[in-house]
């Protein structure tokens, strides 16, 4: 017997994913279609360019999308949101704007907007529990996109109390996976490890470099538990997703491992994973970033789903993936 109000998700529904050549959105576009949904609207940069208004809308009136997952983000590590703080404001703010208000005039059922852990308080208590949002300072570092990323929150909480719409925001933690981008100069901190790490096993060297003490910790979740999280909540029955889009303050759901790792085991796990014999090296002079950053997922679980995708078996996986790229 089907419950009293199902999800009205169907194979042949039509979704939208922004981003989908990305990290996140190409596991979205995985899931999806490993799932049996058959109706994904994709568009690369040069086919539609999500910083321009007057495209997207024109993109939303042809192609009536009935759902969105909003995955497209300028992303980027420490050294690049330092380093472009004006593009990572900017370009984020206006994707968002852009698409969310376009859901609204052309009748999005269901809207999923992926923020970021980066907002919340940089000495907020641990583990971060949704309500944290807004409550202290940022970490200066990436306080550009976090911004950028608590006013998509809030536009979709604004949409929802004006104008009923169904829009949820979700924060995952450290993603990791195919897909993922591995340039030293903009990567996150997994894939540029696992990058010095291979590239130094090739040219036999005798020691890896990483930035800052290695105390820092970090939660680390593989981007298709974050891709099956993802579609877990937009696909929960009418009557529970109109709950999390209305009762919640703020209106976001953590998504995460809910376990954290030092940069410290993390490097020797990478270490372990890409069989370099040599030793590592902390580089005390570059910054560590946010102490900890540990997500409370009770919420998530709580709603009936957990990530199965351990660090040690998840960043093996990524690295045969990595060393295929050739």
């Amino acid at each position: 017997m089907s419950p009293p109000h199902p999800s009205p998700l169907t194979p042949h529904s039509s979704i939208f994913i922004p981003g989908h050549r990305g990290l996140v959105g190409s596991a979205l576009v995985r899931r999806l279609t490993a799932a049996g949904y058959t109706n994904l609207l994709t568009r690369t940069r040069a086919e539609l360019d999500l910083l321009d208004p007057v495209a997207v809308r024109e993109f939303f009136a042809l192609e009536q999308p009935e759902y969105v997952f909003l995955a497209a983000a300028k992303v980027g590590g420490i050294l690049a949101n330092n380093t472009y703080p004006a593009d990572f404001i900017y370009q984020n703010l206006t994707i968002q704007n852009n698409i969310i208000d376009a859901s609204h005039r052309n009748g999005v059922k269901r809207l999923l907007f992926l923020g970021s852990s980066c907002i919340y308080p940089k000495l907020a208590p641990q583990p971060l529990k949704e309500e944290y949002l807004l409550t202290g300072p940022l970490e200066q570092t990436n306080d550009a996109y976090a911004v950028a990323k608590i006013a998509g929150i809030k536009m979709c909480e604004a949409y929802n109390r004006q104008y009923g719409t169904r829009y949820l925001s979700v924060m995952p933690t450290n993603l990791y996976g195919p897909g993922d981008n591995f340039d030293l100069a903009n990567s996150h901190v997994l894939p540029a490890l696992i990058r010095k790490f291979h590239e130094a096993r090739l040219n036999k060297a005798p020691s890896v470099t990483v930035w800052g003490s290695g105390s820092p910790r970090r939660e680390f979740l593989h981007v298709d538990d974050m891709a099956d999280a993802c579609l877990f909540l937009m696909t929960l029955p009418e009557d529970r997703f109109i709950l999390l889009t209305t009762s919640l303050q703020p209106t976001i759901i953590n998504i995460g491992y809910g376990v954290d790792v030092t940069i410290a085991e993390l490097a020797e796990l990478v270490r372990e994973a890409t069989g370099f014999p040599g030793t590592i090296v902390y580089d005390r002079t570059k910054p560590d970033g946010t102490p900890r950053k540990l997500l409370d997922v009770s919420r998530l679980h709580n709603l009936g789903w957990q990530a199965k995708t351990d660090l040690k078996s998840g960043i093996e996986q990524t690295y045969e993936w990595y060393k295929r790229l050739g």
